[in-house]
């Protein structure tokens, strides 16, 4: 991804994080069973936390102008929608099998930040 398109990326799912925490905490909180709800606030949270990332990656990118940090960003968006997708999923159906995709999406950001410090680790002084 293009540092444009990082920025861009990063503003829409932090713009949907924030929908959706508000959605979760005053049209959910009296429809969802409050493990459910937590659910639900970890999706969030993790969006959120990644949709920071990537205005972050988006910043890098305009100083190192790197490939590494676009398929950091790749990665990173993946991670978004698998993990915290599959438990927007979760928590509106109640369909357990939904978590077991999760842990893909974690490993797809363990991959972009491991990414990120590679290529923040090589750099040359």
């Amino acid at each position: 991804m293009q540092a444009r398109s990082l920025a861009a990326a990063g503003a829409i799912n932090m713009f949907i994080a924030v929908a959706a925490g508000a959605f979760g905490a005053h049209g959910l909180k009296q429809v969802l069973s409050p493990e459910m709800l937590a659910i639900w606030q970890t999706a969030v949270l993790y969006q959120m936390v990644h949709a920071l990332g990537l205005l972050m990656l988006g910043a890098l990118q305009q100083q190192w102008n790197s490939a590494l940090l676009r398929r950091a960003g790749w990665a990173m968006l993946a991670g978004i929608v698998i993990f915290s997708g599959s438990l927007y999923a979760l928590a509106l159906s109640g369909v357990r099998m939904l978590g077991a995709i999760t842990p893909v999406g974690g490993v797809a950001f363990l991959v972009a930040w491991a990414m990120l410090a590679w290529d923040a680790i090589r750099r040359p002084r």
